[in-house]
């Protein structure tokens, strides 16, 4: 797959391919194994990277990537062997330096959500392995999605914390 950015983003999440669930994956519980699911979203994001332009290809060109500051999954209902899935993608926000996404994993035929993930990734200069601004074109990609994304309503679960519930 060329790694080119899209002419015009639309408001929509990016949606990954389908994706099946390894058997190796499964665990004693027989369901997938919480590992598994942050492979999951990560294939996902290297997808969306490559729409972004800052995949293998820029790495290897422009030295740059991206490093993942921060994270928090949510399992809300379990995936198990033989389920196709597809995984949501959104930009929530972006700096010079910084990504904020969030992810839905669901069903792949059946639509319902099985985890959502939300992130902080770190533009890395890979010569020097320090946080470095985006050059300006990818910068401008960015914002263009940022900005079609935003005219979507936000996904349930932006912004959760761990904590124990309330006893109000």
């Amino acid at each position: 797959m060329p790694e080119t950015a899209a002419s015009a983003p639309n408001a929509q999440p990016f949606r990954s391919s389908i994706m099946q669930i390894e058997p190796q994956w499964i665990d004693y519980n027989g369901h997938l194994n919480m590992a598994y699911y942050n492979v999951m979203f990560d294939r996902a994001i290297d997808e969306f990277w490559l729409e972004l332009g800052i995949g293998p290809v820029y790495k290897k060109e422009r030295h740059g990537s991206t490093f993942t500051a921060e994270c928090h999954v949510r399992y809300l209902r379990e995936i198990h062997l033989g389920d196709p899935v597809q995984i949501l993608v959104w930009l929530l926000e972006a700096d010079d330096k910084r990504l904020h996404t969030f992810e839905e994993l669901r069903h792949g035929t059946e639509g319902w959500l099985s985890a959502t993930s939300e992130n902080m990734s770190l533009h890395m200069d890979m010569g020097s392995r320090k946080v470095a601004a985006f050059p300006p074109d990818i910068r401008e990609r960015i914002a263009a999605v940022v900005h079609a994304h935003s005219a979507m309503p936000r996904p349930e679960g932006i912004g959760r914390n761990v904590a124990m519930p309330s006893k109000r």
